[in-house]
């Protein structure tokens, strides 16, 4: 009887939270052009998001291989 309430609420809730269907166009198809990309290359505030992805990019590549290095070292002082 639980789970087939928790069924009945998840597709109720699932039904509520669905979005309207929006009609595209013609001109939705021929639009090729970024308002917000153009506005921040024009600003010159495109590189600055391009520098803070290189930032956080590079902060996860050092932080998986420092765990890589220290699970290694750790591997090797185990007993076999």
């Amino acid at each position: 009887m639980k789970k087939l309430l928790t069924i009945v609420l998840l597709l109720f809730s699932l039904n509520i939270l669905a979005q309207e269907k929006i009609e595209v166009t013609e001109a939705d198809y021929s639009n090729n052009s970024v308002e917000m990309a153009d506005q921040m290359r024009a600003d010159g505030k495109i590189y600055v998001l391009v520098g803070i992805i290189a930032i956080i990019f590079v902060g996860i590549i050092v932080y998986v291989v420092n765990t890589d290095r220290r699970i290694s070292k750790l591997e090797k002082n185990l007993p076999s």
